[in-house]
């Protein structure tokens, strides 16, 4: 079905088809996410060590919150997109970046308030060298140390980070997706289109979220039974101060090793899923 033909996805399907493709992705990119946070926090990260302490499931700690993540902010990032650029006016190919960018940081933002218990309670897993906690325990004792207000630690750098993120995501595979089917003559269904631009705004993305990703993670792995930083700006002026301001880039290597493939497998497999249903590509 050519691309004119199909019908545009409703809002709800766009959110349901996307939070199918973040869900299925996060299986792949999770150890590397885990081992991202881990060298953040610790500042040095080692796969063999553990193994040998906490077992090849180790790299899964913190999974089922980020399937809930996945859930309610993936979903609505990724398949909030396509209908708030037809609603800004952004829709065709050589609509202006900076509409594109704000589609898409309209989309993260909602979707990073919506999912920030998750991120968390992820983010708290994850970090945790020692014995697993499941989910359920964590929940309790975020509850009883801080209240409601703990699941909803580091929501301004949560918020920030994902404004930046989606906006830089979207926009750039977006565009880039436009560049590659005017050079190559490929649709915008084609698979090595979608690759190539998904690879495109995997790179620009870690170049613009890498230090709010740092900050955010200081946030949220704050104890439980106290407040280091006051805020985003407290945090971010703290890490500067303490490490020097290349410290917020800590950890970019992993960041892109999992924003590659997250955007490479997320987007190709929204974008087959939109088709299989019959409706319009990004």
């Amino acid at each position: 079905m050519s691309d004119k033909k199909a019908k545009k996805v409703p809002v709800l399907a766009s959110i349901a088809l996307g939070g199918c493709a973040a869900v299925f992705t996060v299986n792949f990119t999770h150890p590397i996410e885990l081992m991202k946070t881990r060298l953040q926090v610790y500042g040095t990260v080692s796969p063999l060590s553990m193994i040998k302490k906490e077992g090849i499931l180790g790299f899964w700690k913190g999974i089922q919150p980020a399937w809930g993540r996945e859930s309610f902010y993936a979903s609505i990032k990724i398949g909030g997109y396509g209908p708030i650029r037809e609603a800004i006016g952004a829709g065709d190919k050589d609509a202006p970046f900076i509409l594109k960018f704000i589609a898409g940081s309209l989309s993260g933002s909602i979707g990073a308030a919506v999912g920030n218990p998750f991120d968390v309670m992820k983010t708290k897993m994850q970090a945790n060298a020692g014995k697993n906690i499941p989910v359920s325990s964590l929940f309790r004792d975020l509850l009883r140390e801080q209240g409601v207000g703990g699941f909803y630690r580091g929501l301004s750098a949560n918020v920030s980070r994902a404004c930046v993120l989606n906006g830089t995501k979207m926009a750039c595979y977006d565009k880039f997706k436009g560049l590659v089917t005017d050079y190559t003559g490929w649709g915008r269904k084609d698979p090595r289109g979608q690759f190539c631009s998904s690879v495109a705004a995997g790179f620009f993305m870690t170049c613009t979220v890498a230090p709010f990703d740092m900050v955010r993670t200081a946030l949220m792995n704050q104890p439980v039974d106290k407040k280091i930083y006051t805020g985003f700006v407290h945090a971010a002026r703290t890490i500067i101060t303490t490490d020097g301001p290349l410290s917020l880039w800590r950890g970019f290597i992993p960041i892109w090793a999992r924003f590659a493939p997250s955007a490479v497998i997320q987007l190709i497999t929204f974008e087959t899923l939109l088709t299989v249903c019959g409706y319009q590509n990004i």
